[in-house]
């Protein structure tokens, strides 16, 4: 339970049955009020009995709410490329596939691309994704529309054919200039956060990401970055230095906040590292599953402390922007290569798509139904035989988990505001939406 922490006027509270949290202990309350303030933030959380009275419109709801979900790994236009290359390894998909295709795209492009997978994942119950692409203000604009919240990194790389958005230190001094005029979460509604997406230490040269992230420190922004994906992207920086982690490590690149997606192959000295200098993990594991990349050591990473939070990749590897199903494939994948069915449980994998998402990105407003904290919630339907005895805590949770999920998310508010009621968006037309992405589609795809 929480208390009222400000004195701010009360829009509309929200009633359940049951409501998980995520908060530490991962505490189960019944009968939950979640009140939203006239700010889109929790004004109060707990169980009916103890709640404040109130003059608010209050919105009875069966099921269960909960809080949004944060997508720590996303390239979301990308969903123009659905489908492309879908049966290649990491780099001849990359180069030969995602590039050239990717450097046909318009602004207007990327705008609609971005539009249409913020609208899928506000429908799965995702309200937040940590995002890595490029056209900064189509993006925001996209975000906007669709009533969703974003961290941007916009791209910063050096490869072949991505000289026609300037050179890298372009690409970082634009960022910089816009934290430098407010872009870092510029709003009191929060909704866009701006930090820096350098995509490798395999796409920079050398000593790119070592300057990227003292920008970033300066400023305290998100650094967000991919990291040993696959076996040899990074063969020259594990010849000279031994891993991309020992050699941001002897750079002094490491400390601030630095999220390394993927991360999947790691010595025991990397993952050291990573606890000693706070770097958190973007966990894909149905990416890495897809393009054959490998299995990342998410227990060792845990047992190490190393933040780590799920994320599902852009729509062209993973295909889907469901985190509901990175959450299975992750518990499902560690306890086989843990021999241990316990190893991850349905709370836990819960949490790294809430909670602990929310802390490997140094959001403390996010991930977690409390007083103070953005009023990102979500709405589960639990009316279905997905839910065997929904009244028992434990069968609750797992139940949501391994059997329900994305199908069951009715409605969903970000910020306080509603942008999907009843499985539809609000804020844009859905339909509108995938006819604009399949248009653009025929255009890539035409000889």
């Amino acid at each position: 339970m929480t208390d009222r922490t400000t004195d701010r006027t009360v829009l509309q509270r929200l009633t359940a049955p049951v409501a998980l949290s995520c908060a530490p202990g991962f505490p189960i309350i019944r009968d939950a009020v979640l009140d939203v303030d006239d700010a889109g933030r929790i004004a109060w959380f707990g169980p009916a009995p103890a709640a404040p009275p109130t003059d608010a419109v209050v919105r009875p709801l069966p099921g269960l709410l909960m809080p949004g979900l944060v997508n720590t790994h996303c390239h979301t236009p990308m969903s123009l490329l659905r489908g492309m290359g879908g049966d290649l390894p990491l780099m001849p998909w990359l180069t030969d596939v995602m590039w050239p295709a990717e450097g046909l795209l318009t602004e207007s492009d990327v705008h609609a691309g971005m539009l249409a997978g913020c609208l899928d994942l506000l429908r799965t119950g995702c309200t937040t994704s940590v995002e890595m692409y490029f056209f900064t203000d189509a993006l925001i604009d996209a975000v906007r529309t669709a009533g969703s919240r974003a961290v941007l990194t916009p791209g910063i790389i050096a490869a072949p054919g991505w000289d026609r958005l300037g050179t890298w230190e372009q690409m970082r001094d634009d960022v910089s200039a816009r934290i430098d005029a407010g872009g870092l979460i510029p709003h009191e509604d929060g909704r866009i956060e701006l930090g820096y997406g350098p995509h490798s230490a395999y796409t920079l040269p050398a000593g790119a990401l070592e300057s990227v992230t003292a920008a970033a420190r300066e400023r305290g922004a998100l650094v967000h970055t991919h990291v040993a994906e696959s076996r040899g992207e990074d063969a020259g920086v594990r010849a000279e230095h031994g891993s991309v982690p020992a050699m941001l490590d002897a750079g002094g690149a490491l400390g601030g906040r630095m999220l390394a997606a993927h991360s999947v192959h790691l010595s025991d000295d990397d993952i050291a590292t990573y606890a000693r200098h706070g770097v958190a993990v973007a966990h894909c594991p149905g990416s890495n599953a897809k393009l054959a990349a490998g299995t990342a050591r998410l227990l060792d990473l845990r047992r190490a402390g190393v933040p780590v939070g799920l994320g599902t990749d852009g729509p062209a590897s993973c295909d889907d922007l469901d985190l509901w199903h990175q959450a299975r494939l992750a518990g499902l994948l560690a306890r086989v290569g843990a021999d241990d069915a316990a190893a991850l449980t349905a709370a836990d994998v819960l949490l790294m798509g809430t909670a602990d998402a929310a802390h490997a990105i140094g959001r403390d407003d996010l991930g977690v139904l409390e007083a103070g904290r953005r009023a990102d919630v979500v709405h589960v339907d639990t009316d279905d035989s997905a839910f065997i005895a929904p009244e028992d805590d434990a069968t609750l949770v797992s139940n949501l988990v391994w059997a329900g999920g994305s199908r069951l998310v009715r409605d969903v508010w970000v910020g306080g505001e509603q942008v999907v009621a009843d499985g539809e968006p609000t804020m844009a037309d859905r339909r509108e939406s995938l006819a604009a992405v399949r248009a653009i589609s025929a255009r890539l795809r035409r000889p």
